[in-house]
This record gives structure tokens, sequence and C-alpha cells, in this order.
């Protein structure tokens, strides 16, 4: 099942479901938002497709043409946007298959005191983030990218600051999270993420990663309600007018991963505070595809879209600059 959220005519919150890419959407009866009918699934210890039924099904709505007038909403929103964190980890994708043993022979044959901290944080991954039933693997990378006023709609642009010496896509699938009045996180499922991040101030200093990804971040237009698929393979390009400037294939999922996604939701909610009761969690894991590493510097206007076939429609938005601000600190 796939699950989104658009404007209504007055403004209000229409929840989305269809049962699959191809299938036309429906209006959830008074679902509220996604959010409100997550709760009720984690308040009635029901599951999410068995709280929709329950509300039934409404209206037919044209997905496709809600894309082209703008009105996708994230998939799912706080009431509070404060309490939707955007969040993720990195070096977790083994790359392409034509590559994955090779690379596997480098990190594991080169001497320790040669590898870099981003080497050997690979390798601890490919040594250690598929963990046995029952035992717990090596935490990743992780970073913090800040709230849901940070979150852009599919279809809305993804703006740089002024101050940002590159603006580029990072295509990753993304777990979407509720956390239930007791404290324990449920996903609701997985959905098409751009972590749009500044790849030149990273490459500065590695210390300079967490700067690099304080950006706006897209994700949706739909979430896939359940587990992942075991190999996700999809697209990454970017169009620049009637042109596309980028394109490359666009892998994830555990089959193309280090880590489990298991061993790597256990490593962010193992921490009490992302288990504050109401909270949502965006949580990204990680890509190989970068058109930063082919020499791309996307530009105002750009649009990236990423597009996997069993997630549903495309996540498309265009790349835009913020004009510079004047910020000053006052005393009171």
């Amino acid at each position: 099942m796939l699950i989104s959220q658009i404007k209504g005519s007055n403004g209000e919150i229409v929840v989305a479901v269809r049962n699959g890419p191809g299938e036309t959407a429906r209006a959830v009866v008074n679902g509220g938002s996604v959010y409100k009918l997550a709760m009720e699934a984690t308040d009635s210890c029901k599951s999410l497709a068995s709280v929709i039924e329950a509300h039934g099904l409404g209206e037919a709505i044209d997905l496709e043409k809600v894309y082209a007038e703008g009105r996708f909403l994230p998939p799912i929103t706080h009431p509070d946007a404060a309490h939707l964190h955007l969040t993720g980890t990195g070096l977790t994708h083994l790359g392409s298959a034509a590559t994955r043993d090779s690379m596997h022979k480098k990190t594991t044959e080169a001497a320790e005191e040669t590898l870099t901290d981003s080497m050997k944080m690979f390798k601890m991954g490919i040594e250690g983030g598929k963990p046995k039933a029952g035992e717990k693997g090596v935490q990743p990378e992780w970073f913090y990218k800040g709230n849901g006023y940070g979150a852009a709609a599919p279809g809305a642009a993804l703006v740089s600051p002024s101050f940002a010496l590159d603006g580029g896509e990072e295509p990753e699938m993304a777990g979407i999270y509720v956390i239930a009045k007791d404290g324990s996180p449920f996903r609701i499922g997985f959905a098409l993420s751009n972590e749009f991040s500044d790849h030149v101030t990273e490459r500065i200093n590695y210390l300079y990663l967490a700067h690099s990804k304080l950006r706006p971040a897209s994700f949706g237009p739909e979430i896939r309600i359940g587990a992942a698929p075991e190999d996700i393979r999809g697209s990454s390009r970017i169009k620049r007018g009637d042109k596309v400037i980028f394109e490359k294939p666009f892998l994830s999922g555990e089959a193309n991963m280090s880590h489990t996604f298991a061993n790597l939701e256990y490593h962010h909610f193992k921490y009490g505070l992302f288990r504050t009761p109401g909270d949502v969690h965006v949580h990204m894991f990680g890509t190989a595809t970068l058109s930063f590493a082919e020499g791309i510097k996307p530009e105002a206007g750009d649009v990236f879209e990423i597009e996997v076939a069993e997630f549903g429609l495309p996540l498309r938005n265009p790349l835009a600059v913020a004009a510079e601000e004047n910020v000053a600190v006052r005393q009171l």
C-alpha cells in the first residue's frame, strides 16, 4: 500500500492511498493526516492498513494532476513541526554490484593505518553491520539534518543557503516512524528521499560534515507501508531545462548495503531522546550514487528526480538558492 498527503481545496490535509503503482488513489474518509492515522494505529494496537480500512475510502484522486498543481505535502507531517526529526546515516551502501567485491578486498587488505576515517567506518560496516539474530551490530555514522521546518514537499524547491558552497542531491531510502504513547518506535514504512547536502563544504574537512548536513530534505511523494524490498533499483537524475545532465542507477535495500535496516534503526532509537511519545522520525539510510562524484555542479533551476517503481511517483525537487541574510545576535 502507498500512502500520501495532499492539500485539499480548503487547505486541509487529505490522505490518499492506493494499492500500488498504476492503481488509482482514493481519499481516506476522515483521515485527518497520516500522523493521526498512525497514532490511532499505535493507540489501538492495530495495523495502519486495518485502521485505513476501518475509515473507508472515498473519492478518487489523480495524483499526477496533484503533482502538476503543486499540491503534494510531505507524506507525513507533525502538528508541531519541531517534533518531526530529520536524521540520517552514511557509509552504509556497498556501491554497485560490479564493484562490491573489489571494494571489499581493497578495504580488508589495506593496512589499517593507511585508511581514512571514512574507509575505517566503511570497513566496520562490512564486518559488523549485519549481525546475527539476537546480536547487536556495529554502530554507523549518524548525523542530524533538522526538524519539520526543513522538510520540503515533493515538487517544492530544495533551498540552498546563500553561504553554501554546493547544493547536491543524495538519493536515499528513508524510514518513516512514529513514537507511541509508551515510547515504543513504530515504522510506517519507507519512502524515497533526497538528503540534500553541501559536498564541497564536507570535502574541506570531515569535521565539517555536521555543517554540510544542516540543509533541507525532501521525501515521498508516497510512503510504501511495510518492510522494504531486499533489492531496490531505480534511477537518480538531474534535469537542466529539457536536458538530462546526469543519470545513474540508484541501488538500495539490504542486498546492496553493508548494514541491515534493523541495525541502523537500533542505533538510532537506542537513544531515549529519540523515543519521545508522539514524535515523528524520518531517518535516511545513505546512498552510493552522487552526481558530485561525477564532477556535476547543480545550478539554481535544476530539477533533481529520484525514481523507484515500487515506491510510486518519482520524487522531484528543483534547486533554489536563498538570498543572503544579515544575521546578528542582539543583547537583551
